[in-house]
């Protein structure tokens, strides 16, 4: 059975699409799964591993308000990040991570192991609310994880 980076890979590949990702609490890791595929270049454009406010705001295009009412940790934040670095990248499909991957959050009443995934496409935009647990690599593993399968399902509704 071959990994899931491989087969969304295949499935960007034979859509002819192309993928962008805008990664807080996994730091890159999403990105270097993607590009461990031989040949990936043809489908993924680039990242930015938008780890402070300031940087989902200025290049991810996070409106800062959002981050005032919602949090860098938030379903809308992930939603405005894949949007953004789709439009940023000029991508097909955008990639949204934020999250808390521990030891501890920075914002009262989330968990750690809370991370918000979205993807953004011409099919619209989802976000989907994950709780993990273990240690912080097991939790950016988990994520990486998660985001790759939903990734896959987006693509599969993709006409």
């Amino acid at each position: 059975m071959e990994n899931l980076e491989v087969s969304v890979g295949e499935a960007l590949r034979q859509k002819g699409m192309t993928v962008s990702c805008a990664e807080s609490c996994t730091g890159g890791l999403l990105t270097s799964r993607l590009t461990d595929v031989p040949g990936s270049s043809s489908y993924v454009r680039g990242s930015v591993v938008s780890y402070s406010c300031e940087v989902k705001e200025r290049l991810v295009q996070v409106r800062h308000e959002t981050l005032q009412r919602m949090g860098a940790v938030s379903a809308e934040t992930a939603q405005e990040m894949a949007e953004g670095i789709r439009k940023a990248i000029g991508t097909d499909i955008g990639i949204g991570i934020t999250g808390f991957a521990g030891p501890g959050t920075d914002e009262p009443g989330k968990p750690v192991g809370l991370v918000y995934i979205s993807i953004s496409g011409k099919n619209g935009t989802i976000v989907e609310e994950n709780h993990f647990h273990g240690t912080r690599v097991e939790i950016k593993q988990q994520s990486t994880e998660k985001a790759l399968e939903i990734l896959q399902g987006y693509i599969g509704g993709i006409s």
